[in-house]
C-alpha cells in the first residue's frame, strides 16, 4: 500500500516538473513573414540606388540600403505571364509551359503561395496577378486565402476589384482609368491622366496592400502578402504631381537606330521593331522625352506607395520579422533598338531590379553575381526552413547573403526564353522579309538566350542568331553572330543552351518504393 502511494506521488511530482518545464520552455520562433512587392515592366536602371541620378525613388533606395541589392538579375522570360509564373514556381517557362499571356497554367504546377499556405502561412494578393482565367476564384485555387484583383487589361475589368471600387467611389467613374486628359497646354505632359491620382490603380493597390498588411499582422500565423503594381507598364498616363515631376529633367533618350543597326538584327527582331506600320514608330524626340518623363513619374508614384507600405509595416510591429522582396516581372525597351515594350533579350528588357531584406539575417550589401528570377522560390523556402521541392529549378542564393554555414555556388551563365508575339504586316513594311521563316505575320517559335559575364547569345530556330560582347559593346549595338572569328564563341554558347535545356528537362519520378524493399505481389491468374 505504501509502495503504491509512493509510486503515485512520484508520478505526480514528475508530471508537475514536466508541466513546469513545458511552460518555461521557449516558444519556437515564428517563421518570418514575407512581403513581396512587384512592379510591372520596370528596368533595372530606373532605380536611384542602381546608379540613376535623375529618378526619385527614396523608398526603393531604402530597401536597397537595408538588404541585398542585386545588379545582374535576369528574368526567365521578358513578358508578363511566363515571367511571373517562373517567379512563383522557381521553374523555367519551357518547363511550366505557360509561355505566353492569357494561357491557363497546368494544374500540376505548384506556386509559392500554395507551399507557404501548406506550411501554415496566411496568404494574400493585391493588384496584378495575370493568371488565366483572370478571376478571384481561380487565384484562390492557386493557394491565396485573400485576393483583391486588378489585371489592368480591358477584357479583365469585369473581374477587377479596383474597377468595382472606382465605380463606388470615384466622381469621374465614367472616364476610363487609362484615359489621358483633354485640352493639355502646349509644353505640358501629353500623358496626364484624365482621372485624379487618388483614384488610380497605383494608389488603390497601395491602399489595399496597407489594409491587408495591417490585418494580417494582427494574426497568430505568419503571412505572405504579394502587392503587385501595374505601373510603370504602358500606357504612360500619369496623374499629378508625378506628371510634371520630371518636366525639367534632362533624361537621356536612346540614340537613333540606323538602317545598318536594324539590318544587323535577326529578321524576327526587325519585325518586332517595325511592327505593323513603320511610321507608328517614327516617334519625334519630344514624344520620346515625354514617354520617359511619364515612365519615371509612374515609378516615383509607385515608390511613394511603397513608402506608405513600409510605414504600415513598422506600425504593425512586424517589421523585424518580415522578409521583404522587391522586383519587377521584366523591363522596358523604351524605344531602345527602336523597340517599344519588351519581348526581346536586350538588357533593358531582361534585367530587373531585385532587393531582399530581413533584419538581423540578411547582410546589407551590393551583389553583382549573375542571378535568375527562378532562384527566388528556393531562396525564400531556404530562409523559412522549408525543404526545396524536387521540381524547383532555381538555385537558392540564401548562402550568399546570409550566414547559413554552407557555400554558395554562383551561376556561370543565366538563361531566358520567349515567343515573340504576333505582328501583322498590313503590307506596310519598308524592309523585305522572307516567307516561311516564322516572321511573316505569325507567332514566332521559341527563342532562347544565354548570357555569361562577357557574352550574350540569342538563338532562333530558323537559324537567326545574335552575339554581343557585353564588355566592349554594353549597348548591344553590334551583332557579331556569323563572323568567322567568333565561331568558337558561338559554338560554346550554343552548347550551353543545349546543356541547359537537357539539364532542366522534366525529371521522371523516382522508382516506386517497392523497388527499395519487396516487390508487390504478382497478380493471381
Amino acid at each position: 500500500m505504501i509502495t503504491k502511494w509512493l509510486l503515485s506521488a512520484a508520478l505526480a511530482a514528475l508530471s508537475v516538473v514536466a508541466l513546469a518545464a513545458e511552460e518555461n520552455s521557449p516558444t519556437p520562433p515564428r517563421r518570418p513573414n514575407i512581403l513581396f512587392i512587384m512592379t510591372d515592366q520596370q528596368r533595372w536602371d530606373c532605380v536611384g540606388a542602381n546608379g540613376n541620378t535623375i529618378i526619385k525613388t527614396p523608398n526603393m533606395d531604402r530597401l536597397a540600403a537595408r538588404g541585398a541589392n542585386f545588379s545582374n538579375v535576369y528574368v526567365a522570360s521578358p513578358v508578363c505571364v511566363p515571367s511571373r509564373i517562373s517567379f512563383f514556381t522557381g521553374r523555367y517557362a519551357h518547363s511550366h509551359r505557360n509561355r505566353v499571356n492569357y494561357t491557363p497554367l497546368d494544374a500540376s504546377e505548384v506556386l509559392l503561395q500554395a507551399r507557404l499556405k501548406e506550411a501554415g502561412y496566411r496568404t494574400a494578393s493585391v493588384g496584378k496577378l495575370h493568371y488565366f482565367p483572370p478571376t478571384v476564384e481561380h487565384a484562390k485555387s492557386t493557394g491565396f486565402d485573400i485576393v483583391e484583383l486588378h489585371d489592368g487589361v480591358p477584357f479583365t475589368d469585369k473581374w477587377s476589384d479596383y474597377v468595382k471600387w472606382r465605380q463606388a467611389n470615384d466622381p469621374k467613374k465614367d472616364i476610363y482609368y487609362r484615359a489621358t486628359a483633354k485640352n493639355i497646354e502646349p509644353g505640358k505632359n501629353p500623358n496626364r491622366a484624365a482621372i485624379d491620382t487618388q483614384y488610380t490603380d497605383t494608389t488603390w493597390t497601395g491602399e489595399r496592400g496597407r489594409y491587408w498588411l495591417t490585418e494580417l499582422a494582427k494574426g497568430q500565423q505568419p503571412f505572405f502578402l504579394y502587392v503587385s503594381f501595374w505601373k510603370p507598364h504602358s500606357p504612360y498616363e500619369i496623374g499629378p504631381p508625378y506628371d510634371s515631376m520630371y518636366d525639367d529633367a534632362n533624361i537621356p533618350i536612346p540614340e537613333t537606330v540606323t538602317a545598318n543597326d536594324l539590318a544587323s538584327m535577326p529578321l524576327p527582331l526587325q519585325k518586332l521593331s517595325l511592327r505593323e506600320n513603320p511610321n507608328v514608330w517614327k516617334q519625334t524626340q519630344e514624344r520620346v522625352e515625354w514617354m520617359y518623363r511619364s515612365y519615371y513619374g509612374a515609378i516615383s508614384h509607385v515608390d511613394h506607395e511603397i513608402g506608405l507600405l513600409l510605414e504600415a509595416l513598422e506600425a504593425s510591429g512586424q517589421a523585424q520579422n518580415t522578409l521583404i522582396v522587391f522586383s519587377s516581372d521584366h523591363g522596358d525597351q523604351l524605344m531602345e533598338h527602336r523597340i517599344y515594350g519588351k519581348n526581346c533579350f536586350f538588357e533593358p528588357s531582361v534585367k530587373v531590379p531585385l532587393m531582399v531584406s530581413l533584419p538581423g539575417r540578411i547582410k546589407p550589401a551590393h551583389y553583382d553575381q549573375l542571378m535568375e528570377t527562378v532562384d527566388l522560390v528556393p531562396t525564400l523556402l531556404d530562409f523559412i526552413g522549408l525543404p526545396e521541392p524536387r521540381e524547383v529549378q532555381g538555385r537558392s542564393f540564401a548562402p550568399l547573403i546570409a550566414d547559413l554555414g554552407r557555400p554558395y555556388t554562383p551561376h556561370d551563365a543565366v538563361f531566358s526564353e520567349n515567343i515573340i508575339p504576333e505582328v501583322i504586316t498590313s503590307g506596310k513594311m519598308d524592309l523585305p522579309f522572307e516567307k516561311g521563316k516564322g516572321v511573316d505575320g505569325v507567332r514566332h517559335p521559341d527563342a532562347k538566350m544565354v548570357r555569361t559575364d562577357r557574352w550574350k547569345y540569342c538563338y532562333y530556330p530558323e537559324g537567326y542568331a545574335e552575339l554581343y560582347d557585353l564588355q566592349k559593346d554594353p549597348g548591344e549595338r553590334t551583332n557579331l553572330a556569323g563572323r568567322p572569328e567568333n565561331h568558337a564563341v558561338e559554338e560554346e554558347m550554343r552548347t550551353r543552351l543545349l546543356n541547359w535545356l537537357i539539364d532542366s528537362a522534366e525529371a521522371d519520378e523516382i522508382a516506386p518504393r517497392w523497388l527499395l524493399s519487396d516487390p508487390p505481389p504478382t497478380p493471381k491468374k
